[in-house]
């Protein structure tokens, strides 16, 4: 294991529930990384199917990882109750000095050198606020990369510098937390990107804990509640009716979401800055794809502002 520098302190913090599943690998993965974190917080939410005796057992054989047991018997929701829990693993470090801290998600695997390649691109780019790999995730039997806009990072295994996430305020406790992040990154003159080169398997499905129909619903409230615009939103949609699966389902459930906010008008994410930095960049995406006639794939087969 490469020792860390003065510039390579890093933390890791992990919301999980009912992971027993998957949390063995992952723990092996970070033992595994060829620059270790200086402590990694994993944050329990009342798990009841085995996930707290391997957490036990890890913890006791490695001093770096810390484990916080909470008593929730409140079912899996996306978003809101994960950021908070990981809020409380971040408040439990404010007596560790780090430079960059971690969200981790416990139903990966990540190969060694994932975060020592990371660290380095960080040290490359001063201004880079926000950064992650790739997951790949399983399809028809393969393990395909999730493609997503340059700018975005996975919300299941980014870094952050320590000085941008106190700059941003840290992570909102709500749906659409991992778009939010960026864009107060970017409008306070950070750099935001992922790392197609750095690749995780991503072992379970992306929203699988709540659902479809619930994860597409969501999709147009959080475009509303990131002051996205009404054309990106319903180009999104439409691409999602003819390329997306299941075929009407989703984008139905999307336009069901974003039409709802439309109505209730309940309060943004962002600011009115923040909001308009956000569909200006939205829209010299879509419009730059219209220009050079090209309509990039995502792992369903549609666009990418699937």
């Amino acid at each position: 294991m490469t020792l860390m520098n003065g510039a390579d302190r890093y933390v890791v913090v992990s919301p999980v529930k009912d992971e027993a599943a998957f949390v063995g690998l992952t723990i092996e993965s970070i033992c595994r990384q060829t620059v270790r974190p200086s402590r990694w917080v994993i944050v329990d939410d009342g798990s009841t199917d085995g996930t707290r005796e391997i957490l036990e057992r890890s913890a006791a054989a490695h001093p770096w990882i810390r484990i916080l047991r909470l008593d929730s018997s409140t079912p899996r929701e996306t978003g809101s109750r994960v950021i908070r829990n990981f809020q409380t693993g971040y408040a439990s470090l404010s007596n560790e000095a780090f430079d960059f801290v971690v969200k981790l998600d416990c139903d990966l695997e990540i190969p060694p050198d994932y975060f020592e390649r990371l660290l380095r691109r960080f040290r490359d780019e001063p201004k880079l606020g926000i950064a992650s790999g790739i997951y790949l995730e399983q399809r028809d039997g393969q393990w395909v990369p999730r493609e997503m806009p340059p700018y975005h990072t996975a919300g299941a295994m980014k870094m952050l510098r320590a000085e941008c996430y106190r700059e941003i305020g840290g992570f909102v406790a709500a749906p659409g937390w991992d778009a939010v992040d960026e864009i107060k990154a970017l409008v306070r003159g950070w750099t935001t990107r992922h790392f197609t080169d750095l690749r995780v398997l991503h072992l379970k499905d992306e929203g699988s804990g709540v659902g479809f129909r619930r994860m597409s619903r969501m999709s147009g409230e959080i475009h509303y509640l990131t002051g996205g615009g009404a054309v990106f939103f319903f180009v999104k949609a439409l691409h999602r009716l003819l390329f997306g699966r299941p075929l009407v389902v989703g984008s139905l459930a999307m336009i069901s979401g974003y039409l709802g906010c439309l109505i209730r008008r309940p309060q943004k994410l962002v600011n009115t800055e923040e909001a308009r930095y956000y569909r200006k960049m939205l829209n010299r995406r879509m419009f730059g794809d219209l220009i050079h006639l090209r309509a990039p794939k995502t792992r369903d087969g549609g666009a990418r502002y699937a």
